[in-house]
């Protein structure tokens, strides 16, 4: 199994910056972050690859910012200029070299970051 112990997250002002981490029980392929807001599907909003590959989404470009560590088991997410629909619960992506226990994609508990005055 993989584990994804994320960290960040609470409560911050319109146009303010958090950062969220994640650290993963050992090197995946990829990690990213998703989000989900109440009543919507869960997003993508940003992924890194071992290799440094970077998908992010149209919505938080320019503003958010993915990265890895050097041992390339955590991942971070800055976001910078926040609105208050960045309003989400986060939940960071894990996804393995090879399938492991049958699943190919693993999740975290996810942390909620909220954006009002």
């Amino acid at each position: 199994q993989v584990r994804l112990l994320e960290s960040g997250g609470g409560l911050v002002q319109p146009g303010g910056s958090m950062q969220l981490s994640c650290e993963a029980s050992q090197i995946l392929l990829a990690m990213g972050w998703y989000r989900q807001s109440p009543g919507k599907e869960r997003e993508l909003v940003a992924t890194i690859t071992v290799g440094g590959t970077i998908n992010t989404a149209d919505s938080v470009k320019g503003r958010f910012t993915i990265s890895s560590s050097n041992a390339k088991t955590r991942v971070y997410l800055n976001m910078n200029a926040l609105k208050p629909e960045d309003t989400a619960v986060y939940y960071c992506y894990g996804q393995p070299y090879i399938p492991i226990g049958g699943q190919s994609e693993f999740w975290g508990q996810g942390t909620q970051v909220t954006v009002r005055s």
